[in-house]
């Protein structure tokens, strides 16, 4: 089997953290669960990332980004949350179909239920544990 055809059925995941020390833990617990993992500090690097254009009203796909099998996402942070960048994925006609789980160390049952409302996958409650990592791991492998 090639390296390449390896890497494409190894899970791409893109997570989003603006604490590096989450975004390490993340990335640990990704690469243990055997995903390919690219990190971003913030929501504007991400959509740079996919290959969107954060300033238009409507999010325009330029067609250079990259491919991702899902999002994993902070939902606090500056410049913008992650429950907008998950707005931005949503109205992308080339992203929307690519799960987004969003992450807070805050139990805030509105927060959970607009970010559920507005097409996230899940929403994990920080630390990111292990257990979370292998169940998302799992969905994307439909296993």
């Amino acid at each position: 089997m090639s390296m390449e055809y390896y890497e494409e059925d190894v899970p791409h995941v893109l997570a989003v953290d603006d604490n590096i020390i989450d975004r390490k833990l993340i990335e640990r617990l990704l690469k243990t669960s055997s995903c390919r993992v690219t990190v971003a500090e913030n929501a504007i690097r991400a959509l740079e990332y996919l290959g969107l254009k954060e300033n238009q009203q409507q999010s325009q796909f330029n067609g250079k980004g990259a491919k991702v099998n899902m999002i994993i996402t902070d939902y606090c942070m500056p410049g913008m949350t992650g429950y907008e960048l998950l707005q931005k994925i949503k109205e992308s006609s080339m992203l929307k179909d690519v799960p987004v789980v969003i992450m807070s160390s805050e139990n805030i049952p509105n927060r959970i239920n607009e970010c559920l409302e507005k097409g996230a996958e899940r929403f994990i409650l920080k630390p990111l544990k292990l257990a979370d990592v292998k169940m998302l791991r799992c969905q994307l492998t439909k296993c």
